[in-house]
């Protein structure tokens, strides 16, 4: 039994320590916005802050996520209000399937917090997560709908 603390709230889970995150939060805890895609860190679908930084929780142990502080899709909202990313996902037509989108939000949202004003090459050296559907341009000018709110 490990304990992890996932979006504030502390939860006792019963994994080995070795098991991908991913499956903790997604198997253990229930919390599903979190995707599987890759399961070798290169798709992104599975991006979750880790103390603030966007990691793949696909390769990252539960045991190495004791003690920190994670955040998934599920808790960037604040009682029920979006964060200025995911209004600007909505008002700028991004999700096509929205199979990445939970990931892609999470390494956006890390990355406006590391740089609130991003350029395009900021953008294309932080956001490597793959949308199968292509929205990338959509993604960007959400991006700097977002950073100019």
């Amino acid at each position: 039994m490990i304990q992890l603390n996932i979006n504030g709230k502390s939860f006792n889970v019963d994994v080995e320590p070795d098991t991908p995150l991913l499956w903790a939060i997604r198997e253990q805890v229930g919390l599903t916005g979190t995707k599987y895609g890759c399961g070798i860190a290169q798709c992104g679908a599975c991006t979750v802050h880790i103390d603030g930084a966007p990691v793949r929780s696909c390769v990252m142990t539960a045991g190495a996520a004791v003690g920190k502080r994670i955040t998934t899709i599920e808790g960037l909202a604040v009682n029920g209000v979006l964060t200025k990313v995911q209004k600007a996902w909505l008002e700028h037509d991004v999700p096509q399937c929205g199979y990445c989108q939970s990931g892609m939000i999470m390494a956006v949202s890390a990355l406006l917090n590391d740089k609130p004003k991003p350029t395009d090459a900021d953008i294309d050296a932080a956001i490597t997560n793959i949308c199968r559907c292509g929205t990338f341009q959509q993604v960007r000018e959400a991006i700097h709908a977002a950073a100019k709110a």
